[in-house]
C-alpha cells in the first residue's frame, strides 16, 4: 500500500494532465501484478466494498477521539477520509503493512458487523498517508483529479498501446486485469473479447478545420436532447453503454430485448412520454430523460411513464463483420437495410 499511497498523494497534489499521466504510468510499470492491478482498478471506480461507509468510518473515529475534535476538525479539512488518517490514533506496535492485494482481499470479506473490528486492525498497519489512500479505497470515493478515461490513457502510455486498444478489450475483462496486463507489458495475445457484449469505442465526429468545404461530402443529423449510448448483443447478451463506457443496462431493462442479432449499435438515447415534448410519441425533453438516470431500481411506474428508445446513428459490428474500418456512408447503407428488423 506505501507505493499506492505514493501515488496517491502525488496526484492530490498535480494539477499538470501530463504529469498526472507520467506519475501513473510509472506507478503501472514499476508495481508488480496483481497490485497494479487492483490500483488502476480503483483509479477507474471499479471496485466496491458496501460494508465501508462514510457513516462507519466517521463512528470508528468518535470511538477513538475527541467528537468535537472530529467535528471541528472534519469540517475544518473537508474530506472524512483525509481526517480519519490523520486523527487515527497511532498504534503501540507497527506491523508491515498490507499489499493492495491483501488489502482488496481483506475489504472484500468484510460485512458490516466485522468491518468495525477489522477495518481498525487494517488502519493500525498503515501511516497516515496509507490510511488515506486505504479509506479512499475502501470507499470507492477517490475524487482526486483522475477521470477512468485519464488513467486508461496513463495505461497505454506506460505499455505504448493506444487507449483505443485499451478500450476494445477493458469491458471485457474484470479487475485486476491479468490479462490486460500479460497482453500489453508481457507480449502476450490480446485479450479475446470479440464475442463478449462489451463496450467499443465510438465513431465520432470531429470538428472541420477547413475553412471551404463541399457540403456534398458531408451528411448532417438532427440534435437530440438525449444521451450517446451505445447498444451491444454478443453471444445472447445484450448491453446498455454510456459515451465514457458505463454500463448502464439496469437502468434502462426495457432496453435489453430489442436486438435479434448480435451487433454494436451508436445511438441516443431518449424517453418517450405524455409530457415535455413526448406528447404525440416522439422524443421528450432532456428533462424527462432524468428522470431515468442514475436508478439503480426502475418501477413499473418509471417504466411506463418514461419509456426509453435509442435514436440510431451508426452501426459499428454486424453479424460478426466489423464495419469500424469502412468510410461512414457504408455503415450508414448498412444501418438503414438492418432497420426493418428492429422494432419501431
Amino acid at each position: 500500500m506505501d507505493e499506492l499511497a505514493a501515488l496517491i498523494d502525488a496526484l492530490v497534489y498535480t494539477r499538470s494532465r501530463n504529469e498526472k499521466l507520467r506519475l501513473i504510468a510509472e506507478y503501472l510499470r514499476a508495481t508488480p501484478d496483481p497490485d497494479r492491478g487492483w490500483a488502476l482498478a480503483a483509479l477507474t471506480d471499479g471496485l466496491d466494498f458496501p460494508a465501508v461507509k462514510s457513516s462507519t468510518i466517521r463512528n470508528l473515529l468518535m470511538e477513538r477521539v475527541d467528537p468535537v475534535l472530529w467535528t471541528l476538525s472534519r469540517d475544518f479539512v473537508g474530506d472524512t477520509a483525509e481526517t480519519a488518517s490523520l486523527l487515527w490514533p497511532a498504534p503501540d506496535t507497527h506491523p508491515a503493512p498490507p499489499s493492495v492485494s491483501e488489502t482488496v482481499e481483506l475489504l472484500s470479506a468484510m460485512t458490516r458487523k466485522s468491518v468495525l473490528t477489522e477495518l481498525p486492525l487494517l488502519m493500525d498497519r498503515l501511516d497516515p498517508s496509507g490510511r488515506y489512500a486505504l479509506l479512499k479505497l475502501a470507499t470507492g470515493a477517490m475524487r482526486i483529479g483522475i477521470s477512468s478515461r485519464l488513467a486508461k490513457v496513463a495505461f497505454a502510455q506506460a505499455f505504448e498501446v493506444t487507449v483505443e486498444e485499451v478500450e476494445e478489450h477493458w469491458h471485457g475483462l474484470t479487475p485486476p486485469y491479468e490479462p490486460l496486463f500479460n497482453w500489453a507489458a508481457h507480449g502476450h495475445d490480446a485479450p479475446d473479447t470479440a464475442n463478449m457484449p462489451t463496450f467499443r469505442p465510438f465513431m465520432l465526429a470531429h470538428p472541420l478545420e477547413e475553412t471551404v468545404v463541399d457540403l456534398a461530402d458531408y451528411a448532417a443529423e438532427w440534435k437530440w436532447d438525449g444521451i450517446r449510448v451505445q447498444l451491444v448483443r454478443m453471444g445472447g447478451e445484450t448491453r446498455l453503454y454510456s459515451r465514457g463506457g458505463d454500463d448502464i443496462s439496469g437502468t434502462f431493462p426495457e432496453l435489453l430485448d430489442i436486438l435479434p442479432m448480435d451487433a454494436v449499435l451508436d445511438g441516443e438515447l431518449l424517453v418517450r412520454g405524455s409530457h415535455q415534448g413526448g406528447e404525440q410519441g416522439g422524443a421528450a425533453s432532456f428533462n424527462a430523460l432524468q428522470q431515468r438516470l442514475g436508478r439503480k431500481v426502475v418501477s413499473k411506474k418509471m417504466l411506463a411513464e418514461y419509456p426509453a428508445f435509442v435514436r440510431l446513428y451508426d452501426v459499428l459490428i454486424l453479424e460478426g463483420t466489423d464495419l469500424r474500418e469502412r468510410p461512414w456512408n457504408e455503415r450508414r447503407a448498412a444501418l438503414e437495410a438492418l432497420m426493418p428488423r428492429l422494432p419501431a
